[in-house]
């Protein structure tokens, strides 16, 4: 962890910890771009956009050809930083320190417009778990790309912590309530995600046959649109990000694999007791799904609606993490343990937050759960 200087408007300088990524392992160096896309056969239904086209913002790691000269991308910019900061470091997350860290400083191992390595790769579309930002699952998305994927991160506006768009608009949180005690909302929440994951994916197919789906039309990174081999999609998510690509490759036929890392596969009727079965956990499917979940975070919900699943038969897999719980999925596993080590966050809050298990064990074992599954459902 290094140190930076954090000014404060008419306070003195003070020393700010910077969080490092873990670095990708695989053999391509990646590239990172960003698209802004507008779907105008849609409204968003969230009160702070209602009526308004649905925006969604996606950030592409893929592998590059070359990343020479290309700038570093950082994983948040200043301003979505300072959100973070605000909600995620004292709402979304308390066990994260209110103060200390520059969450703007961190850098990425993605270089920003980097040429595409001009060979068709598969494709996987990562959904974010509710309230948190695609920024906080970076470091698997990048070790993905540098296994020879093209990672495609979705955040989900209106119910993603903080959302900045390249006018420099910034959206926050807008759910009329909260969907962990409110079942309708949760309800709503999957359904404008499932619509999000469907409206990503065409404007992929516009972007695969050369077109540039961006709002604005800004440059893609060169050969961007050699990379995608739409023939071999996947889907991925955390917590509701995880029950969205359930769903989604139920619904869509164009995904071929998915994995749900601990996401719920019910409607709930009161909070933490199981309802009504999504239709993917109802009926089955017939393409690979797996379950991925830790043993610090199970529920009934939990284990109702993934038996459910598992009594389809051999196509869904299941796989328990132990001594983990839910955020050990994210950038907040390496994270955490560099805020121990920094004095800024104790050992207790850790492991609420991402369970006992090191990091030097879970990055390395979610990566390869996620990864070898890809690798060997993808596979052509």
């Amino acid at each position: 962890m290094t140190a930076a200087l954090l000014v404060l408007s008419g306070a003195p300088a003070v020393a700010a910890e910077t969080v490092r990524l873990p670095e990708p392992d695989g053999p391509h160096k990646v590239g990172v771009t960003t698209l802004h896309l507008v779907d105008h056969q849609r409204t968003d239904p969230w009160p702070d956009a209602l009526g308004k086209p649905r925006e969604v913002m996606v950030t592409v790691h893929y592998p590059a050809r070359t990343v020479r000269g290309y700038p570093v991308a950082p994983q948040m910019t200043p301003r979505a930083a300072e959100v973070f900061a605000q909600l995620d470091a004292v709402h979304g997350h308390p066990e994260l320190p209110d103060s200390g860290v520059d969450w703007a400083a961190t850098k990425t191992h993605s270089h920003v417009g980097a040429p595409a390595s001009p060979t068709r790769r598969p494709v996987l579309l990562y959904s974010t778990g509710g309230g948190d930002p695609r920024a906080i699952n970076t470091g698997l998305a990048e070790h993905l790309a540098s296994r020879g994927f093209v990672v495609v991160s979705m955040d989900h506006p209106g119910e993603t912590s903080e959302v900045e768009f390249p006018d420099g608009r910034l959206r926050t949180i807008a759910l009329p309530e909260d969907p962990r005690v409110k079942p309708a909302i949760f309800r709503d929440m999957i359904a404008v995600r499932l619509l999000d994951a469907k409206f990503v994916l065409d404007q992929l197919e516009v972007l695969a046959a050369g077109g540039n789906p961006d709002a604005a039309g800004r440059a893609l990174p060169r050969d961007l649109h050699k990379a995608l081999d739409l023939r071999r999609v996947g889907a991925y998510g955390h917590s509701a990000g995880g029950t969205t690509a359930s769903q989604a490759m139920y619904e869509d036929r164009r995904i071929d694999a998915a994995v749900n890392l601990e996401g719920y596969l019910d409607y709930a009727v009161e909070p933490g007791k199981p309802g009504e079965l999504l239709p993917v956990a109802r009926d089955g499917v017939d393409r690979p799904l797996f379950l991925v979940g830790t043993d610090g975070y199970l529920d009934d919900r939990y284990r109702t609606s993934w038996a459910a699943m598992l009594s389809h038969g051999p196509r869904t897999r299941h796989h328990e993490i132990a001594d983990a719980t839910h955020w050990v999925f994210t950038d907040f596993a390496p994270m955490s343990a560099q805020l121990v080590d920094a004095r800024l966050m104790t050992e207790q809050d850790r492991v609420h937050l991402v369970g006992e298990i090191p990091a030097a064990r879970s990055v390395p074992l979610v990566r390869d759960l996620v990864g070898s599954f890809f690798h060997r459902t993808l596979r052509r």
